[in-house]
C-alpha cells in the first residue's frame, strides 16, 4: 500500500506557509485580519499573523449534524447568526425542519458558551474595510468555512480570503 506523506509536519508549519503563500500575493500588514476558526483553526492563524503582521480573531462556527451520524454535516452555523443547510441532504434522509432547528438552537447555545470562554468579555476586532483571512486546518463538507465566509461578509470587509491548509 502507498501512503502519501503529509504536506505539512504540523499546524505550526502549515501557519507558515500559508502566510508566506499569501505574503507573495502581497497580502499582510495593519489592514489585515486573520479569522482563525477554533480549535484547529488556531495555531495555523497565530502562525500566519506572525509572518503577515496581521492581527488575529476567532470567528465561532459550529457544524450542524446530521442526528445519530453527527459527523455528517446537514449544515453549520456562524457568529452573527449565519446558518447555512444543506437542503438536498437535508430532504434526502427526510429531516424535518422541526429537528434542523432543534440542532441548530444547541449548537448556538454551544457557540455562545464558547464565545464567552474563549473572549473572556473581549469584543471581537472589527472587520468593516479590512482584508480578512479565514483559517482553519481543514476542510470536510466546507459546510462551516461557507457559514464562516457569509459571516465575514456580513460585516463589510473590503475582501474575503480562505486559507485551509
Amino acid at each position: 500500500m502507498f501512503v502519501t506523506p503529509p504536506l505539512f509536519r504540523g499546524r505550526i508549519e502549515a501557519g507558515w506557509r500559508l502566510a508566506q503563500r499569501l505574503e507573495r500575493e502581497a497580502i499582510g500588514g495593519p489592514n489585515v485580519l486573520v479569522l482563525a476558526l477554533p480549535r484547529g483553526g488556531v495555531p495555523v492563524g497565530f502562525e500566519t499573523t506572525q509572518i503577515l503582521n496581521a492581527d488575529l480573531d476567532i470567528l465561532l462556527v459550529r457544524k450542524l449534524g446530521v442526528p445519530g451520524h453527527e459527523e455528517l454535516a446537514m449544515g453549520a452555523i456562524a457568529s452573527g447568526g449565519i446558518r447555512v443547510l444543506n437542503e438536498e441532504l437535508i430532504s434526502h434522509l427526510g429531516i424535518s425542519m422541526t429537528v434542523v432547528d432543534r440542532v441548530t438552537a444547541r449548537e448556538q447555545q454551544e457557540i455562545q458558551r464558547r464565545e464567552q470562554l474563549y473572549r473572556d468579555g473581549r469584543p471581537a476586532l472589527p472587520i468593516r474595510d479590512r482584508t480578512v483571512i479565514l483559517v482553519d486546518n481543514g476542510l470536510a463538507t466546507g459546510a462551516s468555512m461557507l457559514a464562516a465566509a457569509r459571516a465575514a461578509r456580513a460585516q463589510q470587509p473590503k475582501r474575503v480570503i480562505v486559507a485551509v491548509w
